[in-house]
C-alpha cells in the first residue's frame, strides 16, 4: 500500500522554521489503528489525515473534505498549523481549484482559503477564565495574570509586562514536569504568554507566546494555531484590538496573523514552506 504524504512548515515562509506537519492523502479508507501507527512514525507533533466524503470526490476540484490530525500518542480534537498544512498541500500540491476549502472535524467544519501569499483559518474563539484559586509558578518568575480555557484544556500563564522577548525565548522550561504536578486531567496544554513591546528591535508584534503539551506527548511545540484560538480573545479583550500580529518563541519560531470575526469565531493567517514530498510504503 501506498500513500502520498508531504512534510509542511506551517507558519513560515523558510525550511526548517515555523511548524512541521506530517498530511497524508487518503484515497480510500485507513484501518483505524493505521493513523497512530504513522503519526507515531512520522514523529511529528502533528501527522493530519485528509480523507474524501464521497466516493466521488476529487482532491483537485472538491471543497469539503475530512480531517484528522494525530500527535505520535494520541488524536487531538483541533489542530491549527496542521490544518494550515493541509490546505497548502491541497492548494499548492494538487493545485485545488477552489479558494476555499471545508474540512470536517471534531471541531466542526473549518475553513481555510487562500488570500495572496497567506493562508486564512477559520477557527473557533476559546474564551478564558480568570483562576483566582490556583497557584501557579513558572521558577521565580513573576505572574501577571492566570487564565483557564475549559472548552480547550489550556492553562494561559501571562508572564510580568515588565518582562522583555528575550525572557520569554531563553526562559528554560521543563514540560515533563507538568506531568506530575497536573494529573487531575482539567490541563492539556500550557501557554505562557507576553505583552508585545511598542519599541525596539522586536516592534510590531502584539503579544508573544509558547506552548508545552506533554499530556500530548509533546513537550514544546513550536507554532500552535489552536492555542492562538484562546490566546486571541484575551489579547483582543486586554489590548482592546481585534486585528493583532503575534509571534511564537520557540526555537523555530513563527508568526500569525490574527482577526477577530462578528460571528465569535477567529481568522488565523500564516505562511508556509513545503520541504518534503514522498510516498509511506506498507
Amino acid at each position: 500500500m501506498q500513500i502520498p504524504i508531504f512534510t509542511v512548515d506551517a507558519f513560515t515562509d523558510r525550511p526548517f522554521s515555523g511548524n512541521p506537519a506530517a498530511v497524508c492523502l487518503l484515497e480510500n479508507d485507513l484501518d483505524e489503528d493505521l493513523h497512530q501507527k504513522i503519526a507515531t512514525e512520522m514523529n511529528l507533533s502533528e501527522t493530519a489525515f485528509i480523507r474524501k466524503l464521497q466516493p466521488g470526490d476529487d482532491f483537485t476540484k472538491s471543497s469539503r473534505f475530512g480531517l484528522r490530525w494525530f500527535t505520535p500518542a494520541n488524536e487531538v480534537p483541533l489542530c491549527g498549523h496542521a490544518t494550515l498544512a493541509a490546505a497548502a498541500v491541497l492548494f499548492h500540491i494538487q493545485k485545488n481549484t477552489n479558494t476555499i476549502l471545508t474540512f470536517v472535524t471534531l471541531s466542526g467544519e473549518l475553513k481555510a482559503r487562500r488570500v495572496e501569499d497567506h493562508i486564512v483559518l477559520d477557527l473557533p474563539l476559546y474564551l478564558t477564565y480568570p483562576q483566582v484559586s490556583l497557584k501557579f509558578t513558572i521558577g521565580d518568575m513573576i505572574v501577571q495574570d492566570l487564565r483557564y480555557s475549559p472548552d480547550t484544556k489550556k492553562l494561559l500563564v501571562r508572564l510580568s509586562d515588565a518582562y522583555e522577548r528575550s525572557v520569554l525565548e531563553e526562559l528554560q522550561v521543563n514540560a515533563q514536569r507538568f506531568l506530575s504536578a497536573e494529573k487531575t486531567g482539567k490541563v492539556k496544554g500550557l501557554i505562557l504568554t507576553l505583552k508585545g513591546n511598542s519599541s525596539g528591535k522586536h516592534k510590531g508584534h502584539d503579544f508573544y507566546s509558547r506552548y508545552f503539551a506533554p499530556w500530548y506527548g509533546i513537550l514544546e511545540d513550536p507554532v500552535t494555531g489552536s492555542a492562538h484560538a484562546v490566546l486571541s480573545s484575551y489579547w483582543s479583550e486586554q489590548l482592546g484590538k481585534k486585528e493583532m500580529l503575534a509571534f511564537q518563541c520557540s526555537r523555530r519560531g513563527g508568526e500569525l496573523k490574527i482577526s477577530l470575526r462578528n460571528d465569535g469565531r477567529v481568522d488565523i493567517a500564516g505562511q508556509i514552506a513545503i520541504v518534503l514530498k514522498g510516498n509511506l510504503t506498507f
